[in-house]
């Protein structure tokens, strides 16, 4: 009798479950909203501590939208070959996956960092595993507006890590994430728009069409631009970070036009790496501006 032969899930598997990419990208955004709490340096502690705990929750959230969203994968090109949905990491194992990762993390931030960091890791945990990936996702073309949100939130993380206060800094750090959410994930929905129409997922390339999708990606582009020179606006920022905000944001303005005038195939998922692009710059650049802007005044 021959025996039926099932997937074997590696290490690998794990690993991918988390979207390392996307972890290490938020974990970037909360250790500059550490730094930028502080006029000085962050305590060792709370700097290595406070990004395991932030990391562990997200990579615990990363795996539920794994699981919830695993019929749907097997049906898409670019995530059929994940490991739920082809069945190498079982549900219940993929669970018990999160399980750990989840209250893990949310234990480091409990016992080392403090309760309003957990707390507010936890409520992303839910507004982006359950509320976005298994409600709004499916139910409305404006599922990334209203659940990146929840993905805005790492820098805010970093910020409370140090000062245990929600702050206008912080939340303004939160702000320039949650303009840039929008038209960094319609340009990847453009690119994959035949995947989502496939799938039913209500992306505004498929209910509101690619012109429609373009004109909004160059409207938030404005409003990702405005917001970038918040911290300028109130003082936490200087000339540096203005420079560099300033010529980041053209080239995102750059993109955003090519998209609207030019029907090339490859100008979506350009758009859509640049946008990773211009958020890791713009945070490295306002940690250069905090130091150095901090430097010139006290020297």
């Amino acid at each position: 009798m021959n025996e039926i032969a099932y997937p074997v899930a590696s290490w690998r598997d794990y690993v991918e479950m988390c979207k390392p990419r996307v972890v290490l990208l938020m974990l970037v955004c909360a250790v500059v909203g550490m730094f930028l709490a502080t006029p000085g340096m962050v305590p060792l502690d709370v700097l290595v501590l406070g990004t395991l705990g932030i990391g562990l929750v997200a990579a615990s959230a990363a795996v539920v939208n794994h699981i919830a969203d695993a019929e749907i994968d097997a049906r898409m090109a670019r995530t059929q070959r994940r490991p739920v949905a082809t069945g190498r990491v079982g549900i219940l194992n993929g669970l018990l996956f999160s399980a750990v990762l989840g209250v893990t993390g949310m234990a480091v931030l409990f016992l080392w960092i403090n309760p309003l960091t957990a707390w507010l890791n936890l409520a992303s945990w839910v507004g982006y595993g359950l509320v976005y990936t298994l409600f709004l996702k499916r139910a409305t073309p404006q599922n990334i507006v209203i659940g990146g949100l929840f993905g805005a939130a790492p820098p805010l993380f970093g910020w409370t890590a140090v000062t245990g206060a929600v702050e206008p800094g912080g939340l303004l750090l939160v702000l320039i994430i949650f303009a840039w959410t929008p038209p960094h994930f319609w340009a990847l929905a453009l690119d994959r728009k035949e995947d989502y129409e496939t799938v039913g997922i209500p992306m505004l390339p498929v209910t509101h069409g690619e012109p429609a999708t373009r004109r909004h990606i160059l409207f938030y582009t404005l409003i990702l631009i405005a917001s970038s020179l918040a911290p300028v606006a109130i003082g936490m920022s200087g000339w540096l970070y203005l420079a560099a905000a300033l010529a980041l944001g053209g080239g995102f303005l750059y993109w955003s036009v090519v998209l609207l005038v030019n029907r090339s195939r490859t100008a979506p998922i350009r758009t859509f790496r640049y946008s990773i692009a211009y958020l890791f710059a713009l945070f490295v650049f306002l940690l250069l501006d905090h130091y150095w802007f901090a430097a010139v005044w006290s020297g």
